[in-house]
């Protein structure tokens, strides 16, 4: 998985005062979890524009007055009026650990069934996995290839041996339903079916 880097510096205060002195600076409070303790510390607000304004998923690596740290996005907040940045969460990541991360779903491939009028219904586009490090994808590849009118593309057909997904086996990750406008494919190839059947039965012309 791409990371994106952050560089901070470690808060010797962590109280409101101080909190409220780095955002009237442009600085957004951070903590750091998963590690012996946590790490408190505070970055530019402008670092964090790749991280958290993009569909796309990616670490974190955080670097602090000389100290390097491997982390993700865990929770963040924003001011309910203005959208900035209060504050964000991180979790350390290591190497022989796993991590639970939600990862975006990229369809690949053209539905039959949306081709023919159907109404292509993408209901999950992050699947929640989890993983080592080195084995977070950048993306899930859906294939919808094979999908028809009335199919449904189950997180079963997604899975991969580098990591697990966090969800029942009967999630619907995409499906093609019926619309008005549908062509019925099972009438159509019946209709092709009649049409050939007729052209072999008619008379050759003399």
């Amino acid at each position: 998985m791409k990371s994106i880097t952050i560089k901070g510096s470690q808060r010797e205060s962590v109280g409101k005062s101080a909190t409220k002195a780095l955002r009237n600076a442009g600085k957004v409070p951070c903590v750091l979890y998963g590690g012996d303790k946590p790490v408190h510390f505070s970055a530019e607000e402008k670092a964090f524009k790749n991280l958290v304004y993009t569909p796309n998923v990616y670490t974190a690596a955080i670097e602090l007055d000389g100290q390097k740290f491997a982390a993700i996005l865990q929770d963040i907040q924003f001011h309910p009026v203005s959208d900035k940045i209060l504050h964000v969460d991180f979790y350390q990541l290591f190497d022989d650990k796993e991590v639970t991360m939600n990862i975006p779903v990229k369809l690949v491939g053209t539905s039959p069934g949306v081709l023919n009028g159907g109404s292509l219904r993408f209901t999950n586009r992050k699947l929640k996995v989890k993983a080592l490090p080195a084995n977070l994808p950048d993306f899930i590849n859906a294939d919808i290839s094979k999908l028809r009118i009335g199919n449904k593309l189950y997180i079963t057909e997604l899975f991969n041996d580098e990591y697990t997904f966090m969800h029942p086996d009967n999630t619907v990750v995409v499906q093609v339903r019926t619309s008005r406008n549908a062509v019925a494919e099972e009438e159509e190839e019946a209709t092709e079916e009649v049409a050939a059947e007729a052209a072999a039965e008619a008379p050759a012309a003399e």
